[in-house]
């Protein structure tokens, strides 16, 4: 059997007209490309960092309000345990404190490694439900000492009452903290893929 010369082989021909896939420039709204990846990367990581902070400032604001609670002993009436919605803010604050110092510790794990500790769907779950309910509890507890707290700032406002007031205000900053990485986590748990 002769070649011809100059005739390509069928199975080694290379098609000039089909579409080449140019990843760098595609248009940031097809969502398809490096840019798209990168600052999907950036997002990511700017959630993860934000979230750690959010949780990093609960978990201070919530140790402040446990330390000022758990001093605001100064005899007679002035004492914090003898009131049912004091001793509530202060389990409370130990409870958002142990919380967020947990999820801090494996938070930072996760960036300084690079592994995750548990499944990212799991941790999705436990980050989103946790961050719900010692808000919810913090907003509770820190709502039920304000009445108590301000009829006794009505007939005397001395240093008792006002670590009261701070101890409290500690407490609803911890909220705030918490109810923001709360969003943050109903946001990554919206955007889990479950395939």
């Amino acid at each position: 059997m002769e070649e011809k010369k100059g005739v390509e082989s069928p199975q080694f021909e290379t098609r000039m007209d089909a579409p080449t896939a140019d990843v760098e420039n595609q248009t940031p709204s097809s969502g398809f490309g490096v840019a798209a990846i990168t600052r999907r990367w950036k997002r990511e990581d700017l959630l993860k960092r934000g979230s750690l902070a959010l949780r990093g400032l609960a978990m201070v604001f919530s140790l402040l309000a446990f330390i000022v609670m758990a001093s605001n002993r100064h005899g007679d009436w002035k004492d914090f345990d003898k009131y049912e919605e004091f001793r509530y803010v202060l389990a409370i604050a130990i409870l958002s404190t142990l919380y967020t110092l947990g999820q801090v510790l494996r938070h930072v794990h996760e960036l300084s490694t690079g592994r995750q500790m548990m499944q990212k769907r799991t941790s999705a779950l436990i980050d989103f439900f946790g961050d719900q309910i010692i808000s919810y509890l913090l907003i509770s507890s820190a709502s039920s000492a304000v009445p108590m707290t301000n009829r006794m700032r009505e007939g005397a406002d001395n240093l008792f009452t006002d670590s009261l007031a701070a101890s409290i205000s500690m407490q609803f900053l911890a909220f705030l903290a918490l109810a923001f990485s709360a969003l943050i986590s109903g946001y990554k748990l919206s955007s889990q893929s479950y395939i």
